[in-house]
């Protein structure tokens, strides 16, 4: 098997017996939590409407099937739910509390609803609750952490059902009956152990099979383990296995006994490499991801992962790529292993390669899109085989399904503190492909957290041009989802950020940005005093080009507070800048804005030189489109002349070049009227 960075039919991969066998025992259960649902709650008993949906709780320890039960059940009953069951875990695998605002963006997505991306936490779950008003929804909750996540998620419509998987009781929500696990029924606990051994070996011993569920406590994580143990080990018996287990020490539960007795029969690469899977963000791991931490080929990788999965460490993820989840019950078990075994320097080293092996993928993942550019080409075949990609659709592919442990590595590599240069590395590739895959305006959720993320390493690092960086970044993401005043808030900081890092690029940036913001606001006097202030620095640079383009903003403010006067001064400087710098397409589009603000003054005879004029700027642009629309402007404005017959022709003119771009035909004419 080569060594790809994707391996999009998934071909090869080990499949976790468990899952794909159908669900094991819990009839009990799923009756009481299915009647659960039709119960009379509080509300219905005392004469009023249920306000909310229904909470199920399935309470059990990690390792007792408790994930297994909720997706069984959401299975069963789908049908009376038309409009789907939406998942999210509410924990990451290491415990760490999942913030609602994430969540809530997460699970409107699911329902295609955006939100802006700088949305706090009450404007997403009002979002959310007003997408599930008119739903019929089932919602389920892995891994709750606390009462607050399900209340803040919790759907204001009885026609509604949540069910949250909890380790304990939660306090707070009323009207909830909790679903307690303990083991599996002796029957299905054998049946589990049977479909990693096959029938044979418990038939023979069924009573040492029964033993063994017992010391195992029928506890489906530990049979999967001891399953796993016995299928690696062809001649071995159940009895064998029952007295490993019995002789092994009391301390911790079953699933730590029979945990260690597995981890112990692995090889030393291996039981490392297990270790170090727990700082996999987000548990899900790939081939590329586990031979970074362990130092090894992604091959080996790939077939050790698989080996993890047939052993029941691992189970195979859903998804299109070669990917795995660490279960949750084990996480803790190899962090501590890992913390036990492996120096803190080691460990630190290996987060390094995972990071540095994500930031050269990333940075292939960009590449392979940059298929016009032979500087691009030659540096991608210099790139290792197994860290490019096919094409672009295979690069698109693996950024999409690799997006929650790709942002989870940004995050945690930020909270860890002492891989920040790694870490900007990161969020600057991630950043880069995200936008050449999937569009600024379709990533602007995920690219505002992660410039959230850019910021607090800058401030925290004490640098003020990353700082300004990321300010203007989000700024420009809050205006244009039509938050201006945050935006104008972020562009002042920014304006600060620049001026202490002396970065004249940010701060002419940022001063042209707060200008934006209050011609959006509708202050035109800022928004020209600020358009100045930055024309001015641009001026001092001899930055001619950007000077143009900023007495071009500076008249555009003038024509909104109807000083055409200034407006039409500012623009005869800005067509002066794009003469002397040979734009001739900018030179013919500010004649343009000149020839409208000429109009709006009343002077139709100098409108129409300067139209004309354009135009024949534009002729030399060769801007089809920008032609078109003077050719109407002109007509338009020779009506007002009293002259229709040349009106005629000008109409006749655009008319010609419309059929000649008819895709731009409805954009042209929807210029003309707005003039």
């Amino acid at each position: 098997m080569t060594d790809q960075a994707v391996d999009t039919d998934g071909a090869g991969l080990s499949q976790d017996p468990a899952a794909q066998s159908a669900f094991l025992g819990r009839t009990r259960e799923l009756k009481e939590l299915r009647a659960d649902i039709e119960r009379a709650g509080l509300d219905t008993l005392s004469g009023r409407k249920a306000p909310r949906a229904r909470v199920l709780l399935i309470a059990g320890r990690p390792g007792s099937g408790r994930t297994a039960l909720a997706g069984e059940l959401a299975a069963q009953v789908a049908h009376d739910y038309p409009d789907g069951v939406l998942r999210a875990r509410l924990s990451e695998p290491d415990g760490t509390r999942v913030p609602v605002e994430r969540l809530a963006r997460e699970l409107l997505t699911e329902l295609d609803r955006t939100e802006p991306p700088g949305a706090d936490e009450d404007d997403l779950t009002e979002a959310l609750r007003a997408a599930l008003a008119d739903r019929r929804v089932l919602l389920l909750l892995d891994a709750v952490a606390d009462a607050e996540q399900v209340d803040a998620l919790l759907p204001d419509t009885p026609d509604c059902l949540a069910v949250a998987v909890a380790e304990g009781p939660l306090t707070g929500i009323a009207d909830v009956r909790p679903c307690t696990l303990g083991g599996l029924d002796t029957k299905s606990a054998v049946e589990l152990l049977s479909r990693h051994t096959g029938s044979v070996r418990i038939t023979v011993d069924p009573r040492a099979a029964e033993q063994l569920v017992e010391l195992c406590q029928a506890q489906p994580a530990a049979l999967t383990l001891a399953g796993g143990w016995l299928a690696a080990r062809p001649q071995a018996a159940v009895a064998d296995l029952a007295k490993h287990v019995h002789a092994e020490s009391d301390e911790g539960s079953a699933l730590d006994r029979v945990f260690r007795l597995v981890y112990a029969s692995l090889p030393g690469a291996a039981a490392r490499m297990l270790r170090l899977l727990s700082l996999a963000p987000a548990g899900l791991v790939d081939p590329h991801t586990a031979s970074a931490l362990a130092g090894c080929s992604v091959s080996g990788a790939r077939t050790t992962l698989d080996d993890f999965v047939a052993l029941g460490l691992l189970r195979a993820a859903d998804s299109p790529l070669p990917e795995y989840e660490v279960p949750g019950c084990l996480h803790g078990r190899l962090s501590a292993l890992a913390r036990k075994h492996d120096r803190p320097a080691e460990l630190q080293l290996a987060r390094a390669r995972m990071l540095e092996r994500t930031v050269r993928l990333l940075q292939t993942c960009r590449a392979v899109t940059e298929t016009d550019s032979p500087q691009a080409r030659e540096k991608l075949l210099a790139t290792p085989r197994d860290l490019r990609f096919p094409h672009p659709r295979a690069a698109a592919d693996w950024l999409r399904a690799r997006r929650p442990a790709l942002l989870a590595a940004a995050r945690l590599a930020v909270a860890d503190g002492e891989l920040d240069t790694l870490a900007r590395r990161l969020m600057s590739q991630l950043v880069r492909a995200m936008v050449a895959h999937f569009g600024t305006r379709a990533a602007a959720p995920d690219l505002y957290g992660i410039h959230r993320l850019v910021l607090d390493v800058a401030e925290r690092r004490a640098l003020p041009r990353e700082k300004a960086a990321a300010l203007l970044n989000l700024a420009d993401l809050d205006a244009r989802t039509g938050r201006t005043p945050e935006a104008l808030v972020r562009y002042r900081a920014a304006l600060d950020a620049g001026r202490e890092a002396n970065d004249p690029y940010a701060t002419g940036r940022a001063m042209e940005s707060v200008g934006g913001a209050h011609l959006e606001l509708g202050d035109y006097d800022r928004a020209a005093d600020w358009f100045g202030r930055a024309l001015a620095q641009h001026l001092a640079r001899d930055e001619r080009a950007d000077a143009a383009r900023l007495y071009g903003r500076v008249a555009t403010a003038h024509t909104y507070a109807g000083r055409y006067g200034e407006a039409v001064r500012s623009w005869r400087a800005a067509i002066a800048g794009y003469r002397k710098s040979g734009d001739v397409g900018a030179h013919a589009r500010a004649l343009s804005e000149l020839a409208r603000v000429q109009e709006y003054a009343g002077r139709p005879e100098e409108s129409l030189r300067t139209c004309q004029e354009a135009v024949d700027r534009a002729r030399r642009a060769e801007d089809v489109r920008l032609q078109a629309a003077l050719h109407l402007r002109l007509a338009d404005t020779l009506d007002r002349l009293g002259d229709p017959t040349a009106a005629g022709l000008e109409r006749s003119a655009a008319e010609r070049m419309l059929r000649e771009e008819p895709a731009d035909a409805c954009e042209i004419r929807s210029t003309s009227s707005e003039d």
